[in-house]
């Protein structure tokens, strides 16, 4: 449960940054992400996780971005960095948490489709 949560506010914040920098496909995709855990299978879950695990590399590369900008024209960006930062681990925990909780779980069978 923590995971769908992590996951669902992950994929806002994602949407919001591209909505933000008019990459409008890219909110979309973000906003699509939670919705393929309602698949129940394991390629929609390792795609949330693919998904997740890129949106956290655009949140380092963002953080790298802003930062060089900041430092550039001597404003402050420590807690830009800090906020980013906090971002970019709260996407890969959101990742990560989406993991199997044992190897048997990974190996278990999938339910028949109905």
């Amino acid at each position: 449960m923590a995971g769908v949560v992590l996951t669902a506010v992950s994929a806002l914040l994602l949407a919001a940054h591209f909505f933000r920098s008019s990459r409008l496909l890219l909110a979309g995709v973000a906003l699509l992400i939670p919705w393929l855990l309602l698949t129940r299978t394991t390629w929609g879950r390792r795609a949330v996780q693919v998904g997740l695990s890129v949106g956290a590399v655009e949140w380092l590369r963002t953080a790298f971005v802003f930062v060089q900008e900041r430092r550039a024209a001597g404003a402050p960006w420590e807690r830009l960095a800090l906020i980013l930062g906090v971002v970019t681990l709260l996407t890969a925990s959101a990742a990560l948490a989406l993991r199997p909780r044992s190897p048997r779980a990974a190996a278990r069978p999938e339910p028949p489709a109905a």
